[in-house]
């Protein structure tokens, strides 16, 4: 039976009305009941064909997050044909792009006429990246420029529009995701301050678009100074404090251990903006990239040991967190442990036989056991698949320089100077390998140049007092070194036992015998107890005319190295010396 609402009279059954004899102009339908009939009829079809319309947006949704993507193309291509709606074309050009098919999403996206709405044009473009068609890629985004400190000059004429407006506030800036997908255009074609720039605009125009300061960081394009200024200039949400005290903790590598420590407890204070509970809180305390980052710290102060246990224990919670692998490679190195570089190295190539860690860790490991040639092979091929990565440039300018082969050295360290302006490393070891020549003079300016890029590394400062020492600039030496202990996060730690020895020569030679054996005597105190350290304390006390106490520290000397010549022929000399004033006494 026919609902009366759709303007149907109620009936049993069609043969149960008799004829009527009614006139014709009574039994004619009512045109105005007929229009609200069809009407109705049409209404309701509409609304059927919005909820199958809704439901199959639904279930594309739900294919891409189940990773079903031809199914996701298939309904969204269904979607669009029945509604030609700009938000449905857009779904199958995201659904297209993530099943990879770049040029079918490129061709929906340049036939939808719709390429002035932001997001359109930005998914053109990563269409274009995926391809590595860069030069497309950056006429799809459109002229623009940015200053040398990220600030992009706008040239909005008012023909971009963005339809999605009420996202924005749960989601990254649109004209950030922009910026940095311009800067990866021109570091791909090789035009790296264009790129070192609009990574700047990207983090500027929102902070939280933590890929672009990523890029700036480990791709050492900042120096320290333009690190500090790019923090202090970006504007962080009330909520978002945790994330400027975890940028602050990214940056600050070579500062003293209390203003870094200060760093990771305001960290720890400003994670409660995002921490629903206090056992949260202590959660965003235990976050592996938080661990990371003091983790990476450590090593760059010199604490090796502390920075692999931290590091082997954020290896078990996470065996897959590169940047806690990086940090655990270089520490492990430093400290000799050629097993554990052997069983990581074989996990990463098993793992990521693609990615450059994993045969940076293989010629980690053969560095290691001072079989060079292969360490060389095993970097180079690291530099091979990713040209940008620090690490192996450096590590085969050491490897060469570990041979004597200084030319090749040179040339490694020359092209990760270029390659990455913000490291000062590579200045540095060119400075060192100027210092192995005694060419002075060059090794100076290098290491005047490293430390225009990072002025807070204390081994720069105890590089410039070995040149001005053995240029016999004996005052300037002293200053050198004191310079390096202020700049140490902690002068207890052993790695700093050669700069205490310097500094003991240095003020040796200007004869002032007191505070030379001072620093003689805090280099002893190290579990390290050096050659150098012995016969520096010995000599000075001869000088002095202590030859008791001399000749005790030459025995100590030689105990261990019994064939140093320097040793032998100042004990002889103090044996004599001091029984001629034994002898002259009685």
């Amino acid at each position: 039976m026919l609902d009366t609402k759709f303007g149907f009279p109620p009936s049993s059954s069609p043969a149960a009305a008799p004829p009527s004899r009614a006139p014709a102009t009574a039994a004619a339908p009512n045109p105005k009941r007929r229009r609200r009939e069809g009407e109705g009829d049409a209404d309701a079809e509409a609304d059927m064909r919005e909820e199958a319309v809704e439901r199959l947006r639904g279930v594309v949704r739900d294919s891409v997050g189940k990773h079903l993507y031809t199914s996701a193309i298939f309904l969204a291509d269904k979607v669009a044909a029945a509604t030609g709606d700009p938000a449905d074309v857009y779904m199958l050009a995201q659904a297209l792009f993530l099943g990879r098919h770049f040029r079918r999403a490129l061709h929906v996206l340049n036939n939808s006429r719709l390429l002035r709405d932001l997001r359109f044009r930005f998914l053109a473009a990563k269409c274009l990246e995926e391809l590595k068609e860069w030069h497309q890629c950056l006429m799809m985004l459109g002229d623009a420029k940015v200053d040398e400190h990220g600030n992009v000059l706008d040239q909005d004429d008012g023909s971009d529009i963005y339809f999605d407006k009420d996202a924005e506030d749960h989601e990254i800036n649109i004209k950030s995701a922009i910026c940095f997908l311009r800067g990866k255009a021109y570091e791909a074609l090789d035009n790296r301050d264009l790129a070192r720039q609009w990574y700047k605009a990207a983090v500027k125009v929102d902070p939280l678009c933590y890929e672009a300061l990523e890029c700036l960081v480990d791709n050492y394009m900042l120096t320290c100074e333009e690190e500090s200024e790019l923090l202090a200039s970006l504007k962080f949400g009330k909520e978002d404090g945790w994330l400027s005290a975890f940028y602050s903790c990214l940056i600050r590598k070579h500062e003293k251990e209390y203003v870094v420590e200060a760093k990771f407890k305001e960290l720890e204070r400003g994670s409660s903006s995002i921490c629903i509970s206090s056992s949260s809180g202590q959660m965003m305390k235990n976050n592996i990239d938080v661990l990371a980052c003091k983790a990476e710290y450590y090593h760059q102060s010199g604490e090796y040991q502390k920075c692999f246990e931290l590091t082997s224990v954020l290896l078990e919670r996470d065996p897959f967190h590169l940047k806690s692998t990086l940090v655990h490679l270089a520490a492990a190195m430093e400290l000799g442990h050629s097993n554990d570089l052997y069983l990581l190295s074989c996990n990463l190539v098993k793992d990521y036989p693609q990615k450059a860690i994993s045969w940076f860790a293989v010629g980690c490991y053969y560095y290691c056991i001072k079989k060079y040639d292969q360490a060389r092979r095993y970097f180079g091929k690291a530099t091979g698949l990713d040209g940008t990565f620090p690490p192996a440039w450096i590590g085969t300018g050491i490897a060469y320089a570990a041979q004597e082969e200084g030319d090749q050295a040179m040339a490694a360290f020359r092209t990760a100077a270029r390659l990455f302006p913000g490291c000062h490393l590579p200045a540095l070891y060119m400075g060192m390998q100027y210092v192995r020549m005694h060419n002075f003079k060059l090794a100076e300016q290098f290491f005047m140049q490293a430390k225009s890029i990072c002025p807070s590394d204390p081994l720069i400062y105890n590089e410039l007092g070995v040149v001005a020492y053995n240029m016999k600039e004996y005052q300037n030496a002293v200053q050198w070194f004191e310079l390096t202990l202020t700049h140490t996060s902690s002068s207890s730690n052993e790695m700093w036992e050669p700069t205490m020895v310097n500094l003991g020569h240095a003020l040796r030679k200007l004869k002032q015998y007191e505070k030379a054996i001072s620093y003689y005597e805090k280099a002893l105190t190290f579990p390290t107890k050096t050659l150098s350290a012995f016969s520096g304390l010995a000599y000075t006390y001869q000088l002095m005319d202590d030859f008791e106490a001399a000749i005790t520290y030459y025995h100590k000397a030689l105990w261990l190295k019994p064939d140093d010549q320097f040793c032998t022929d100042m004990l002889t000399l103090a044996l004599e010396t001091s029984c001629q004033s034994m002898a002259r006494r009685k």
